[in-house]
């Protein structure tokens, strides 16, 4: 795993976005076509934005949607759905978009995006971490072994908590118990990750996963196996970093 650190939030999801953009474009190139996971998220707000306005022929991308809360309607002001319409889809407008929808069946949308997901190599990864270390839903312990490529997850108090305090929920309790999520496993397999991850509050969520060891405790961890993954942090989500 190899550690940017900028200035701003703003100026490390410019420097996300241009990453990962490349990795798109070399993609383009070198098959015709690019397939790229999308997170969600304050934490992407600023490298969704710059994304969107590079010069990339999204006519030519098609994107997974990594995780959703389970029995949420799309209207809702935090479904990911709705976040991802209005920030990248919108916008960008890709080839293809594979959202998760969060009121269907689970087990049965597991299975249908599962299928679609494991006949294509995925190019590069867009990612984050939460504030408890994991990655997508995958909250602690994490599962490090399922060959799963979506999964059911229960969320933690800290990862609802966090959503709330976000702003994106009025109430601990109106924040959803339960989530669809890429699994770790799936997350790893992309050829490269592009991990964006500002704010003071993500700190001690970095300084675990880039200092400390490898575990299903700190989810997040599991990036320094990946050869080709890049944490783009601020100054403030580095703060707690030794040199």
């Amino acid at each position: 795993m190899r550690v940017k650190i900028s200035g701003t939030s703003a100026e490390c999801g410019i420097a996300a976005a241009t990453k990962g953009g490349s990795y798109i474009r070399k993609a383009i190139r070198a098959k015709g076509h690019a397939t790229i996971i999308l997170a969600t998220g304050t934490s992407q707000l600023e490298m969704l934005g710059a994304l969107t306005r590079m010069e990339i022929d999204w006519s030519r991308v098609t994107a997974f949607h990594l995780d959703e809360y389970i029995g949420l309607p799309e209207s809702h002001p935090a479904s990911f759905r709705k976040y991802l319409r209005e920030r990248f889809v919108g916008l960008a407008k890709p080839s293809r978009f594979h959202f998760i929808d969060g009121e269907a069946d689970p087990h049965t949308e597991c299975k249908r995006l599962g299928d679609l997901i494991s006949e294509l190599s995925i190019d590069v990864a867009f990612i984050g971490i939460g504030e408890n270390g994991h990655l997508a839903f995958n909250d602690p312990p994490a599962d490090f072994d399922t060959e799963e490529p979506y999964i059911v997850v229960k969320l933690d108090e800290a990862c609802r908590r966090q959503q709330m305090n976000e702003g994106w929920f009025p109430s601990l309790e109106s924040v959803p118990s339960s989530a669809i999520s890429m699994s770790v496993r799936q997350i790893m397999k992309s050829e490269s990750i592009v991990c964006t991850v500002p704010d003071r509050r993500k700190a001690q969520a970095v300084k675990n996963a880039v200092e400390g060891p490898v575990t299903p405790d700190v989810p997040a961890s599991i990036l320094k196996n990946h050869s080709s993954a890049w944490l783009y942090l601020d100054r403030d989500s580095s703060s707690l970093l030794g040199e």
